[in-house]
């Protein structure tokens, strides 16, 4: 890796893996059971996790070439990429879209000032 743009793209990347992971918890939480054996065939509960542990490290190899304090609030675009996955299953309102648009005013702002 080269350049900073580069450890960004990964922490993007790794936004969206976590996003998707979280959603594949979701399903998998509906079929929750506390049975090791049910536990283990709960595909998207592993798939969910599998996409949190390779968005993890994903995560430590951009933060090796980029820099924190720049890096880290990037983190929250995860709840823009859960906010437009969830437009499937919930109803997003004015309120939650003023939210989505505030995160990524604030990444972008965090994102010049680092320039």
């Amino acid at each position: 890796m080269k350049t900073k743009k580069e450890a960004i793209a990964l922490v993007l990347l790794c936004t969206f893996l976590t996003a998707a992971g979280q959603m594949f918890l979701k399903i998998g939480s509906g079929n929750l059971s506390f049975s090791i054996l049910k536990l283990l065939s709960n595909l998207p509960l592993i798939i969910g996790f599998a996409l949190y542990a390779l968005g993890a490290v994903i995560l430590v190899i951009a933060l090796k070439h980029g820099e924190l304090s720049v890096l880290y609030p990037i983190i929250a675009m995860s709840f823009v990429w859960v906010s437009f996955l969830s437009i499937l299953n919930e109803i997003m309102n004015l309120l939650r879209w003023a939210g989505v648009i505030t995160i990524i005013i604030g990444i972008s702002l965090i994102g010049r000032g680092a320039s």
